[in-house]
């Protein structure tokens, strides 16, 4: 009660969304700049369970972004390394280090046991991956990505709502298009994986408006932010479920 203090005070959340987080599961897929906030924060709000995924190692230009990493720890597994920040932090929250990709073989034994899904990746593959398992599995998506000054968010399959393939329908040409290295400014993985949280926290408490069925644009350039609406389309969602299945033939 003295840690959630602060949290608990507002008559939105108060002891009754507190205990609903202290109950809720979270999946986060990528531990680098956006997951270094998420797990953080989640970490500090009082999440029950998480679950963090990255086969990747600390490298020494992660630290530009990447908050939950320190110069001693450059070459250690980042699931593992940020499961000991995280631990330290906060030790009544159940945190769990999975040291692999994400991928077709294992993506559904990873989020059918978790109540919501947080996608922290870079790059079209997972992503397109991650939404056809929650489509799979009926659990919401969490969906941040940053690029150079500019950076994404929105909630997908929110009660059959829009998916990442309602989006980005053609995924192809996507996963073609990125072919280097693109440059991010430094607190940007920050904000938006903070804003990521933001939507965590209003799904579990049923407090305020998720953004379902819209992306939010936010370019920290010019500080001017919009969002568009996404069409849910049938079509997407029953492509999802057929991809889904099939990995589940693997």
């Amino acid at each position: 009660m003295e840690r959630y203090s602060r949290q608990i005070m507002l008559p939105e959340i108060g002891e009754a969304g507190q205990r609903k987080l202290g109950q809720t599961s979270a999946l986060v897929v990528g531990a680098g700049g956006l997951g270094s906030a998420i797990c953080t924060y989640l970490v500090a709000a009082g999440i029950g369970k998480l679950r963090i995924v990255d086969a990747d190692t600390v490298s020494i230009h992660n630290l530009q972004r990447q908050i939950l990493y320190r110069e001693t720890q450059v070459g250690r597994s980042k699931a593992e390394e940020a499961k000991k920040s995280l631990q330290a932090l906060n030790s009544d929250v159940e945190t769990e280090a999975v040291c692999d990709i994400f991928c077709p073989e294992n993506a559904s034994g990873l989020a059918k046991d978790m109540d919501v899904v947080i996608d922290a990746s870079d790059n079209f593959k997972t992503r397109y991956l991650l939404s056809d398992t929650c489509v799979g599995l009926d659990k919401p998506l969490i969906y941040g990505a940053v690029a150079g000054f500019c950076g994404q968010l929105a909630v997908f399959n929110y009660r059959q709502g829009a998916t990442y393939r309602c989006l980005f329908p053609d995924e192809r040409e996507m996963i073609a298009s990125q072919t280097h290295v693109v440059g991010i400014f430094g607190v940007l993985p920050g904000i938006i994986g903070c804003l990521q949280v933001n939507e965590v926290i209003k799904l579990i408490t049923q407090c305020g408006e998720l953004l379902a069925d819209k992306l939010l644009n936010l370019n920290l350039q010019t500080n001017h932010s919009f969002c568009v609406n996404i069409l849910p389309s049938q079509q997407n969602r029953q492509l999802a479920k057929a991809n889904f299945e099939a990995n589940q033939r693997l």
